[in-house]
């Protein structure tokens, strides 16, 4: 009896405590939190268009394209023919195979340098410009988030100095995995992780990494004597160092520890110390600088990592190479998600210019991914190497449109 009484009387208490919520949901006295509902995924969209209708197509350097396309065609011609170029419909049917553009690489191969009326008539044949859309929401939203990215170049040396931080190589635990190989709709995407009892486990993260998980592992690559300086290449992906034993080693990427990329300019405009609009690697680096204190939980608040490769045989006008496994070149290649986009074709964008604010357009080769570069609309310009590369890199940051320019006689 006694064990009994007990459950009916809370029985009790739970219809009356029901009795009163649902009277006082009648009386529009308690408002029941709905949940946000997730953001629509991201789909790629193309409008057939003209070049007549592409502003500032007239007053392009054509020409000025035809290197960085060279290189696309280099690595064409490495490739098996019956390869298709890849990223998501209707692009990757549009773009074709590796088949269709060596013809296409053939004629590029021809035209005189410095001619823009050759290149650009060449592209108008050959051509056809699609803009692309995200038609994953509501509306088709041509208008994506353009950045950039550049070479840096920081002090550093081959063995260990005080305060010095290591780049690391790749280490041999690291597993990739392409999920495209598991379900087509994660085509393009990648994750990294280690294997423990069978199962693939997240990796270290940055903090983790920073704070010794790797340590005694002989992985250190190189040392940089600034950790800023090491935290800014990370995000580059690329870099000059100046040797203090003279020379200068190029690093370039090599794997990911598979955590997400977080901007810290995103955690200072979080954290209330600067606005969204002021964001800039400028403005960023100058925080860090004034808050030693605060700036490495600041930049453990991105959990990436990234592990690099030294690469030798590159002349020094020569720009690092890039995912498409060619040398990028300076305002002419862009990194692109490619999910979306295929890799190795041109596209034509119309952005702000990060200094002066005026409409910037032109033609460039998707030659490049980045972490942070996600979208159907999204892409990160490749500024070169130097001072002034790194000012106008740090300082682009602006909505804009890109068109694809595929191959007029694929998929007709």
């Amino acid at each position: 009896m006694g064990r009994s009484a007990a459950p009916f009387r809370g029985a009790g208490r739970a219809l009356r405590g029901a009795v009163v919520s649902a009277a006082l949901l009648l009386a529009g006295c308690i408002a029941v939190p709905v949940p946000t509902p997730p953001a629509p995924p991201d789909k790629l969209g193309l409008v057939p268009w003209t070049f007549e209708r592409l502003p500032g197509w007239a007053e392009e350097r054509h020409a000025e394209l035809l290197p960085a396309f060279a290189e696309s065609c280099r690595r064409f011609a490495a490739l098996p023919p019956d390869r298709p170029l890849g990223g998501a419909e209707p692009a990757q049917a549009l773009a074709g195979r590796v088949a269709d553009w060596l013809p296409l690489c053939a004629e590029a191969a021809t035209l005189p340098p410095g001619d823009d009326a050759a290149v650009r008539a060449f592209l108008e044949r050959r051509f056809r410009p699609w803009l692309a859309q995200n038609v994953g929401g509501a509306q088709p939203d041509p208008f994506g988030l353009f950045t950039g990215y550049y070479e840096p170049e920081v002090s550093g040396s081959r063995s260990r100095r005080p305060g010095s931080v290591p780049l690391h190589t790749r280490p041999p635990d690291l597993v990739l995995v392409d999920l495209g190989e598991f379900a087509e709709d994660l085509r393009g995407r990648r994750t990294a992780g280690r294997v423990e009892q069978g199962r693939l486990v997240p990796y270290a993260t940055r903090a983790e990494i920073v704070r010794g998980a790797l340590d005694g592992r002989r992985l250190e690559l190189l040392w940089v004597d600034d950790p800023v300086d090491a935290f800014f290449l990370q995000v580059q992906g690329s870099g000059r160092v100046n040797l203090a034993e003279g020379g200068v080693a190029r690093v370039g990427f090599a794997a990911q520890n598979g955590h997400p990329y977080v901007p810290i300019g995103r955690v200072l405009v979080e954290r209330g110390v600067m606005r969204a609009e002021e964001v800039s690697m400028q403005a960023i680096r100058a925080w860090l600088a004034a808050n030693p204190g605060e700036a490495a939980a600041v930049m453990d608040a991105n959990p990436s990592y990234v592990f690099f490769r030294e690469i030798r045989g590159l002349a020094p006008n020569e720009g690092p190479p890039g995912a498409f496994g060619v040398p990028l070149t300076p305002e002419r290649s862009i990194a692109v998600d490619r999910s979306f986009i295929p890799l190795g074709i041109p596209v034509f964008i119309d952005v702000p210019h990060p200094l002066t604010g005026q409409p910037w357009r032109r033609a460039l080769m998707a030659q490049d991914v980045g972490g942070a570069v996600r979208g159907p609309v999204r892409g990160d310009v490749f500024w070169g190497w130097g001072e002034a590369a790194g000012e106008a890199a740090g300082r682009m940051r602006g909505r804009g449109a890109w068109w694809l320019l595929l191959p007029a006689t694929v998929g007709r």
